[in-house]
């Protein structure tokens, strides 16, 4: 058990304590003119029904965040558990372009984004961003749903816990 401490005083404690919530795998695509970006993020909640609305966060001084920064559109897929290692090269430092990372992979545009999304995700939405708030390290990207691309009648989520991709 972690003893209690200011989370000024130890920031791992924070760090450790938000591990701790198991969360579901997203895998953001953004098209740049020719260049497809693509990154992995936990970060990900649906903010309401009436209008359609979710919320992705990204670290501030990614190059995805830049990117959402100045762009308007992207997808959106709910990874399954059988994506694990797509989550990895998504989430790698130094990785290359989003073509590369899915070139074994079976994908496609998005008809609303245009943006690169697999195709054995559980969920695949495509966004417009409403509203962006910077929040400490991060920003915060508030998005309307453009179009649903695609759900799958079955599956297992990839679910991050403690900085991994368990299987439960």
């Amino acid at each position: 058990m972690i003893q209690p401490n200011s989370v000024d005083d130890s920031p791992h404690d924070f760090e450790a304590a938000t591990g701790a919530f198991a969360s579901g795998v997203t895998l953001v695509t953004i098209v740049d003119g020719r260049e497809d970006i693509g990154v992995t993020v936990s970060a990900f909640c649906p903010v309401s029904m009436r209008p359609p609305l979710v919320l992705i966060s990204l670290i501030g001084q990614s190059y995805p965040a830049e990117l959402l920064g100045r762009l308007d559109r992207f997808a959106l897929t709910v990874l399954s558990a059988g994506q694990r290692v797509l989550a990895g090269r998504f989430a790698a430092t130094g990785r290359p372009g989003a073509r590369l990372l899915l070139d074994d992979v079976p994908h496609h545009r998005g008809k609303e984004s245009g943006a690169l999304i697999p195709d054995d995700g559980l969920a695949a939405i495509e966004c417009e961003v409403a509203e962006r708030k910077a929040a400490g390290d991060h920003l915060l990207v508030i998005a309307r749903v453009l179009r649903v691309d695609a759900v799958a009648a079955q599956g297992d989520p990839l679910l991050r816990f403690h900085r991994r991709y368990p299987e439960f």
